[in-house]
């Protein structure tokens, strides 16, 4: 797909995530063992709670190849809205859009309805109405308690990144590194690899004023595009850090002696706790989240960061209301322990 870009539609591109796409595309992670290694360890630790959902909807709501109905993962109204707001809109959504919407998905996958979906299409009230139910029990008692706080995390500290590369270098810098499946140039932005991950020949398309919307997410191996008719066309990207999502979950990774050295360096340094703060700002964090993974209240990781801040080892970005905090230059020296310094005297 090659998207032409007039100076009109550069003027209203937008970035955002959607908490609904998230919740429907961590789906994938049923259907593909081998597949995002970073989410296995949250998997694991809602299992048993998924058990007791309705497991039969959510697990044909993606194809055995991961593709799902256009219409269950929505562009995101804004930056950064919540499920709060987007399961009322799926509740809204004409019942005649979901059986085509899911006989296309399982088409382009090419494995047959699931028999539950062949039972509820002929049905699509009843279907709309199990949708949001499922999902939304899905999202409280799996994603929204522990999974959902890091994730947004990850996905705010994108946007502020993106933000950070539009102010710098223009359009030039926000494309260049979205994926390597992107390119931007003379006014044309490229994505390989067709729609919803499937395989379609290229063809020029222009966005004609409707602008672009530039959605992160956690679960997707390369970008893909979607162009719904009369609306923005979206591009899903891999979102920046997510390999950050295996921190604090169990068994991820096996010891690493030489980075337990140099951590222990680093807290006889500045102490314990700080240390810990620094080494977790390996991507953007809020205050807010930087205490839950810490297990510790806001204010003691408040009074930790204003100290780092002073000594010059963290920066802060605004991002809406938050603030998220990052490693300064001399920060990711000190974390990456004593050998970037070189040689000791």
């Amino acid at each position: 797909m090659v998207y032409l870009l007039g100076v009109e539609d550069l003027a209203v591109t937008r970035c955002g995530y959607s908490p609904l796409h998230e919740t429907v595309c961590s789906l994938r992670l049923r259907g593909r063992p081998g597949g995002f290694p970073e989410q296995r360890g949250w998997a694991a630790s809602w299992a048993r709670d998924y058990a007791g959902l309705d497991t039969e909807l959510l697990d044909a709501l993606v194809t055995p190849r991961g593709f799902a109905p256009d219409v269950l993962t929505p562009r995101p109204r804004g930056c950064r809205p919540c499920i709060q707001d987007e399961l009322p809109l799926l509740a809204a959504v004409p019942p005649d859009r979901l059986p085509a919407g899911f006989r296309t998905a399982y088409a382009r996958d090419g494995s047959p309805l699931p028999p539950v979906l062949d039972l509820l299409l002929d049905d699509p009230y009843a279907l709309r109405g199990r949708l949001v139910s499922a999902l939304g029990e899905y999202w409280t008692r799996c994603l929204e308690p522990a999974w959902w706080p890091r994730a947004r995390t990850v996905l705010e500290a994108d946007l502020a990144y993106r933000g950070r590369r539009l102010a710098e270098c223009g359009p030039v810098g926000l494309f260049a590194d979205l994926d390597p499946g992107v390119s931007w140039a003379d006014g044309a932005l490229r994505i390989r690899g067709g729609g919803r991950g499937a395989p379609a020949p290229a063809r020029r398309e222009p966005v004609a004023g409707r602008g672009l919307v530039l959605m992160p997410t956690l679960f997707a191996d390369r970008a893909l595009c979607e162009a719904a008719s009369g609306g923005a066309p979206v591009v899903v990207y891999p979102a920046r850090g997510r390999g950050t999502m295996a921190e604090g979950t169990e068994g991820v990774e096996g010891p690493d002696t030489g980075a337990a050295a140099a951590s222990a360096a680093l807290a006889d340094l500045i102490g314990v706790p700080r240390a810990r703060v620094l080494g977790l700002l390996d991507t953007p964090t809020t205050t807010t989240a930087l205490a839950q993974r810490l297990g510790v209240t806001p204010g003691a990781v408040s009074r930790h960061l204003g100290a780092l801040a002073a000594a010059g080892l963290l920066e802060r970005t605004r991002s809406g209301r938050a603030v998220l905090y990052r490693r300064s230059p001399l920060g990711e020296s000190l974390a990456a322990g004593p050998g970037r310094f070189g040689p000791a005297p």
